[in-house]
């Protein structure tokens, strides 16, 4: 049973977009959801201003999600892959300890964005099995805007293997999404509603219910 989650994050949205209808569903299943957001923007190329009303939309959409706490660490994005990897495991294991989780959702390995990349790796260093660890399972979700323009290469693909159904839910992932204004764009754009509602329809088509997030099974121990 999951019963601790915590949901990593390179960027504030990426959560509901992975994410968004399964912390609902476990949330008012009496979960505990937790939400760690690796990054703040790099001051070469974000006010103060832009990255305070950003973090006010996630927390918004946190709040009607049931997110148990939110977490912001402040690395610099977009830059990540000039930035201390030893020094990121580090600030993700601390939380997952703080927590005590069992089970991780993080960033698919293969997306565009290189933070994603990073966050990847850090989080599966910082959920390894090592002894007192508490992490049993490791999900990787996928990214609107930054998973399907991955690269058409075998080790880059976005490969499912666990579906939540999310029906009931995912009016309310919507709404979260709605909070991001700042990050909400016209379809066909990835990063719009109608583009969001599409993907949960193609999941929920695949295994047979009205609409699903899919997620790539890292490692999970019963």
């Amino acid at each position: 049973m999951k019963n601790k989650i915590l949901i990593i994050a390179p960027h504030p949205d990426d959560e509901i977009l992975g994410c968004g209808g399964l912390v609902s569903k476990y949330s008012g299943e009496g979960r505990k959801v937790y939400v760690l957001v690796v990054t703040r923007g790099t001051p070469k190329l974000y006010s103060e201003e832009r990255i305070v009303n950003v973090r006010r939309e996630a927390l918004q959409a946190h709040t009607l999600l049931g997110v148990t706490e939110t977490v912001f660490l402040d690395f610099y994005a977009p830059e990540l892959d000039i930035t201390s990897q030893a020094e990121i495991a580090g600030s993700i294991s601390s939380i997952i300890q703080r927590f005590a989780v069992d089970t991780i959702f993080i960033p698919h390995r293969g997306d565009i964005h290189s933070d994603h990349r990073v966050v990847y790796n850090a989080s599966i260093v910082a959920g390894r099995p090592v002894a007192g660890s508490t992490v049993k399972n490791i999900y990787a979700y996928e990214t609107l805007s930054e998973t399907e323009w991955a690269a058409p290469f075998g080790d880059d693909a976005f490969i499912p293997t666990h579906f939540v159904d999310v029906s009931d839910t995912f009016d309310k992932k919507l709404e979260a999404m709605s909070c991001f204004k700042s990050q909400l764009k016209p379809f066909p754009n990835s990063r719009s509603l109608e583009a969001i509602e599409a993907l949960a329809k193609f999941r929920g088509a695949t295994v047979g219910v009205l609409r699903a997030e899919a997620f790539m099974t890292v490692r999970t121990v019963e």
